[in-house]
């Protein structure tokens, strides 16, 4: 097995529950992790062989362009698709965190993590 990362990924995308949210928009950032078989590729030197990490990432900006009320949906959106598109994945690790989120307070960032297994 082996860990694929993609770490800060940024968006700029309308997910929340307010109108004004869905309007202005956000900072967003998301962390995807993937488990995988790394030993073919490791030794072949073939991008075949492997998961493409530019594929994850276009997975993570389509799902991102999508407006959602609750960061939770497009999370599991994204590892939904992923698991999909990419069957040699056998695990996923995901945060999606909304940058200075509207609380009312000094809050940096909010975030939500899920991790699926392939069934």
């Amino acid at each position: 097995m082996g860990t694929i990362k993609l770490n800060t990924i940024r968006t700029y995308s309308y997910h929340g529950c307010l109108i004004e949210e869905g309007k202005i928009g956000s900072d967003y950032t998301v962390d995807l992790e993937i488990k995988t078989d790394l030993r073919k590729s490791s030794q072949t030197d073939e991008l075949s062989d492997t998961v493409d990490y530019v594929l994850l990432n276009q997975i993570v900006v389509d799902e991102m362009a999508i407006r959602s009320k609750l960061l939770e949906n497009v999370a599991h959106r994204i590892i939904t698709r992923c698991f999909a598109e990419i069957p040699s994945i056998s695990r996923i690790k995901l945060a999606v965190s909304k940058i200075n989120p509207p609380l009312g307070g000094d809050v940096a960032s909010v975030t939500i993590e899920l991790e699926e297994f392939r069934n």
